[in-house]
Formats: structure tokens, C-alpha cells, sequence
């Protein structure tokens, strides 16, 4: 792979990496450290290039080569910032490396085709060959029955372990281990400082969230439903996101209560299922439980027996509703958290 030493201009056409694949991208801004400063596209009838806004360059780029780039045919919502080591220049050597890649990136949906097949009796992972939803439901409902009924609260860095089959060589537990590591779902800084006031509220203040919330998870994801362009009914696009969503729902509903409580909530969330026995937990929840699920969802994904590709195209449709989220963050995530009684902390303490 060849790098041109010095800052790519913008405009410049090059090759950019996301996830395992290159893409044919473009050079929006590109950021200089050592003046501190970013260029981009002047107007044609100025020719060369003119200042560019950094307040959207993140923290830790500030002291490298970075740029804001544009994948060909995306939308512009996946625009990023990256860094150097991500961009090659736009030339034959590079292109032949993205060819390459692609390659082996089939040959590895191919290899993963195959050893589904070999595993069919397994109805895991017959579920999860059947769609996105069918990779929620067939590896929550397994999960569920040797998960404990009760946890004592939520993790964002749960690790799950599956038994090997013996004999299993070297290539196949590789292969498995960079499969795992692909799935990296970004969240925007603006959720994440909302993930720490969350928990700062519930496990330092003790305070809790009044339920039932509103909007709900239900109304949440259809906000993000009909925020979606028209579609064609029945076309693959369309069935994709429905699937996304249905997925979502019910991850959300078969994993609250065993991965997204603080030990503090466990309380309420035993008081609202008996005050509303008839409701799922995507009607009575909100916001910020949806975003504790995002935060779970590479390790629950690593444990399905989704294709790569498949993998790609879901994260792809999770990070575009994390970006809904981030975009309307006022509206959807309430500030409604309320004082807890002594009579409640002495119940929870006990839980």
C-alpha cells in the first residue's frame, strides 16, 4: 500500500477504509497539525482552497493528520472524520489492494455460507440465517434460557464466551477472532456524555426515571421509521429497515430485564411489570434504555451466526438510527428523573 507523505488537498480523490473493505471516497476537509488548521474546496470561480470549520474535528485527531471525508454513493450522513492511516492515494497499486480485498472478504462469506450449512440442525443458528430479526429472536430466546433470571445490573463491558467444537484448527478461531472485532458500533460524543449523566443520576444520585416514559422505545423507532425516505413496498430496502426495527424492538424487550439495569432500577422495573402485566418493556421504557442496548449490541451480534456481510449491512442501519437519536436527542431523551423514597432505596438494597 502506498501513502503519500505529505496532506492530501481537498477535493482529492482517494481510497478510504470502513470496517475490513476500501471505498472510492473523496477529500472533503484535510487537516494540517502542524498549522492547526483545515482546507477545503474553494468555490470554481476562486479556484484552490479556502479555510475550513474545524469544531466538528474530534479530540483525538487534533495532533495527526486527519480528513473529512465522503464515500462515493453514500449518503451524506456517513461524512467522517479519519484519520491519515485510513486513507491510501487513488492509484493502480491501491486499487488492486481494495480488489483484493473484496475478494477475500467474499471468499469469507462463502467459507461462512458453508459451515452454515454443516451446522443446520443447530436452530440458533437457522434463525439467524433467516434475517436480521431472525438473528435477534433465535439468539436472545437461546441466551435466555441459561441466562440467570436476575443480574445484578448492567455492564458495558459484558464478555460472553461459546464453546469450541474440538479439533477446531488455528484458521477457523482467527478467522472467528477478527470477525469479533469488526463489530465496532460508533456512537456520537453527544449520546455518550448522555450514557455518563445516566449513570451518574441513577447510581450516584440515586435517582430513577419516571415510567411509563414518553416517547416510549415503540414510539421511538417508529419516529425513526417514518423519518426514513418513501420506500417501494416489498422492496429489499424496505424490508431491511422493518426488519432492523422489529429487531431492535425485541432485543429491547427479551434483554432489559437480565443486561440493562443498573442494580439500583431493579426495584422499579419489578414494580412496573406487576403495575402493567399486559405491556411489553419497549412500551413502558425510553430513550436512554435504547442507548444502553445500542452500547451492548457488538457483543450480542458477535454471538449470533450472521454472515459478514450481513454484520456490515446491520451495523450500517444501527449507526444511522444512533444518528437519528443523536439529531433529536431533545425531544426523545426525557429529563424526568425523580428522587427515590428511603422506603425504595431499602427495597433495592435488597434486591
Amino acid at each position: 500500500m502506498t501513502k503519500g507523505p505529505n496532506v492530501l488537498a481537498a477535493g482529492t480523490k482517494c481510497l478510504a477504509f470502513h470496517g475490513p473493505l476500501l471505498y472510492e471516497a473523496k477529500i472533503i476537509k484535510s487537516y494540517n497539525p502542524a498549522v492547526k488548521q483545515a482546507m477545503s474546496r474553494a468555490p470554481p470561480s476562486e479556484g484552490g482552497e479556502k479555510k475550513a470549520d474545524i469544531s466538528d474535528l474530534p479530540s483525538e485527531f487534533k495532533e495527526k493528520v486527519a480528513y473529512f471525508v465522503h464515500y462515493k454513493g453514500w449518503k451524506s450522513t456517513w461524512d467522517e472524520w479519519i484519520a491519515a492511516d485510513r486513507v491510501l492515494q487513488w492509484n493502480e497499486e491501491n486499487l488492486r489492494t481494495q480488489k483484493e480485498l473484496k475478494q477475500a472478504a467474499l471468499a469469507a462469506v462463502n467459507q461462512n455460507k458453508t459451515k452454515k450449512t454443516a451446522a443446520s440442525s443447530s436452530s440458533t443458528a437457522g434463525a439467524a440465517t433467516n434475517g436480521v430479526s431472525g438473528s435477534l429472536a433465535g439468539e436472545t430466546s437461546s441466551k435466555r434460557k441459561d441466562a440467570p433470571k436476575e443480574e445484578s445490573g448492567l455492564s458495558f463491558s459484558r464478555s460472553h464466551k461459546r464453546s469450541r467444537p474440538s479439533g477446531q484448527d488455528d484458521l477457523e478461531r482467527e478467522e472467528d477472532f477478527i470477525k469479533r472485532l469488526e463489530i465496532n458500533i460508533m456512537v456520537p460524543d453527544s449520546l455518550k456524555s448522555l450514557l455518563v449523566d445516566d449513570w451518574e443520576y441513577i447510581t450516584k444520585e440515586h435517582q430513577l426515571l419516571s415510567l411509563p416514559q414518553k416517547p416510549n422505545v415503540v414510539e421511538i423507532l417508529k419516529k425513526y421509521r417514518d423519518s426514513k425516505p418513501k420506500m417501494r413496498v416489498g422492496s429489499s430496502e424496505a424490508e431491511i429497515l422493518d426488519e432492523v426495527i422489529s429487531g431492535l424492538k425485541l432485543y429491547f424487550d427479551r434483554s432489559l430485564g437480565n443486561m440493562l439495569l443498573y442494580r439500583f432500577e431493579r426495584q422499579q422495573y419489578l414494580e412496573i411489570r406487576k403495575a402493567h402485566p399486559d405491556k411489553e418493556m419497549s412500551e413502558l421504557y425510553g430513550a436512554q434504555h435504547l442507548l444502553r442496548l445500542f452500547v451492548s449490541l457488538p457483543n450480542l451480534i458477535a454471538l449470533t451466526n450472521m454472515d459478514p456481510q450481513g454484520v456490515s449491512v446491520l451495523k450500517d442501519h444501527l449507526e444511522d438510527c444512533l444518528q437519528f437519536l443523536a439529531k433529536n436527542r431533545d425531544q426523545l431523551f426525557t429529563k424526568a428523573y425523580e428522587n427515590t423514597s428511603q422506603r425504595y432505596e431499602a427495597f433495592a438494597k435488597g434486591v
